[in-house]
């Protein structure tokens, strides 16, 4: 009889599920997938693991039950499919790798093409596949100095696995080749060309291989919305983003403070996961196209509208903003992102089922510029709400953090640190990752951590030592080990925290996981 599958906590809603190995775990992604287990929000595999992300402690409780019913190694019950790639075998490190493997380059190109290739998990960006090969004969390391630029559709090698860059990228591969293959294109039925469990097959050509165009810019929109007189520092379009798509590689994605973007739109009577203007330090400025009904919540800034005497609209109040009056935000006082809902929400392209900007991934709309219009949806029908209070963010925030699931990876000591000491916000910090300065933390264990899932609010610690705290555009899977995970209530604070902001996390208890779920 099999041992029962580990579980590690991932926050209050996540979990990690320790697998056999890599085909087990593309194995248990499918059947939990598959199984229509209410409250699943997302469940991508990784090397060795599979993370699911629930709505609620008790669906990830009912989801961790499901999981451990799935005998180890039982096969997806979707058949896979076989996809044939095209590659010109001129790679910039393709002599490297013949010296690496002793095989030689031609060598090389025959182990790569004469092996069948099983996409097992998506990476860094939509369509970026970890494919293992069955041979097991090309096992080389990443490069010693990652290039900062590597092109799309270059095929390329890094441990045991073969994978193509769908997009210009930064990259630590061995590149050996590359294709005309689109990875993903949001044209298809299905963007990604490559899905969990699919065979790849890798074919060796001659001829030059050009890429696809890129698509022509869409027209920009007319009729009532907002018009971009001024952006911000970063200025985007986000709504409740687009989970369940991390086995692609596509991350959440959506409104970094979420609360404050549900504030909003609930003062011009939408729907909470309408799509609003997130704008990170103020300085927008914003130009009515028809009557709108306007609102602004999350970090406190001065607003004006200009020509109108005697009056001022204030955070947390929904008001009229006439055809062609403009709202000014000012420079926040205080906190880092201030949101703006109009009546109807912003009635942008859905990509993916979402209206979200991820700017890892590139999807959704482009940053906001000078001169865009936002167009506005129906109107909801609802009236709009009582005024709320729009606090500033706590002058010593204190955020909870479920321990795991690889505080093992680090000294007793280094996990002690982490909670006793006081943390910096670094400049450096984005939507992807709020970077952390401090004391560097050690590690207690040495060598790679195979790929795993990650969710918002992991705590990841490369071998700087200093954490990476992954907000909501964060890559689906990674390599360094995970020291806990902000609590997912916790993380609209941690969005309002400028940069050089001090903060400090304090332990909260891991969910019980090992009993049978209980309503």
């Amino acid at each position: 009889m099999s041992a029962p599958r580990r579980v590690r906590p991932m926050g209050p809603r996540a979990a990690l599920l320790e697998c056999a190995g890599l085909h087990d775990a593309v194995a248990l992604r499918a059947a939990l997938a598959g199984a229509g287990l209410p409250g699943l929000v997302d469940c991508a595999a990784g090397a060795e693991t599979v993370v699911v992300r629930a709505s609620s402690p008790a669906a990830l409780r009912r989801i961790v039950a499901a999981a451990r019913a799935v005998a180890p190694g039982k096969e997806a019950s979707a058949e896979p499919r076989t996809v044939d790639v095209d590659v010109v075998y001129d790679g910039e490190d393709l002599e490297a790798v013949g010296e690496l493997t002793g095989l030689g380059a031609e060598g090389v190109v025959r182990a790569h093409s004469g092996q069948e290739w099983t996409a097992a998990f998506a990476g860094f960006a939509p369509g970026f596949f970890y494919c293992l090969g069955e041979a097991g004969t090309l096992d080389v390391p990443r490069r010693e100095s990652p290039r900062t630029a590597v092109p799309a559709g270059a095929v390329a090698l890094a441990g045991r696995f073969s994978a193509v860059y769908p997009r210009r990228s930064p990259g630590g591969w061995q590149l050996i080749g590359r294709t005309d293959a689109v990875l993903f294109d949001l044209d298809r039925e299905e963007p990604a060309l490559l899905r969990p469990g699919d065979r790849v097959r890798y074919r060796p050509v001659r001829e030059l291989v050009q890429l696809s165009p890129a698509p022509a810019p869409e027209a920009r929109p007319a009729g009532p919305g907002l018009v971009v007189d001024e952006p911000g520092l970063q200025s985007l379009v986000e709504d409740r983003g687009r989970p369940g798509s991390a086995a692609l590689g596509v991350s959440p994605s959506g409104a970094l403070d979420d609360v404050a973007a549900a504030a909003a739109n609930r003062l011009v009577g939408n729907p909470a996961d309408a799509a609003v203007v997130e704008n990170l330090l103020g300085r927008l400025r914003l130009s009515a196209s028809g009557d709108q009904v306007v609102a602004v919540t999350g970090a406190p800034a001065p607003l004006e509208v200009p020509g109108v005497a005697g009056w001022a609209p204030e955070p947390g109040v929904p008001f009229a903003l006439r055809d062609g009056e403009q709202l000014v935000i000012g420079p926040v006082a205080a906190g880092a992102r201030v949101y703006v809902a109009v009546r109807g929400g912003i009635a942008v392209a859905p990509v993916l089922g979402s209206r979200s900007t991820d700017v890892l991934a590139g999807l959704g709309p482009a940053p906001l510029a000078a001169g865009d219009l936002l167009p506005v949806g129906p109107d909801p029908g609802t009236a709009v709400q009582e005024p709320v209070p729009v606090p500033g963010p706590p002058r010593e925030p204190v955020l909870r953090v479920v321990p795991g699931p690889r505080e093992d990876w680090f000294t007793p000591a280094s996990r002690e640190a982490f909670f006793e000491q006081e943390w910096e916000l670094s400049p450096d910090s984005d939507r992807v990752g709020a970077r952390l300065r401090g004391t560097p933390l050690d590690r207690a264990r040495t060598g790679e951590l195979p790929s795993e899932g990650a969710v918002p609010g992991s705590v990841q610690v490369p071998p700087s030592g200093t954490p990476v705290v992954f907000l909501r555009d964060h890559p689906t899977t990674g390599g360094y080990p995970v020291l806990g995970t902000v609590h997912p209530e916790d993380l609209s604070l941690l969005a309002q925290l400028p940069p050089g902001a001090r903060l400090r996390f304090t332990r909260h208890p891991a969910p019980d996981l090992t009993e049978n779920p209980q309503e």
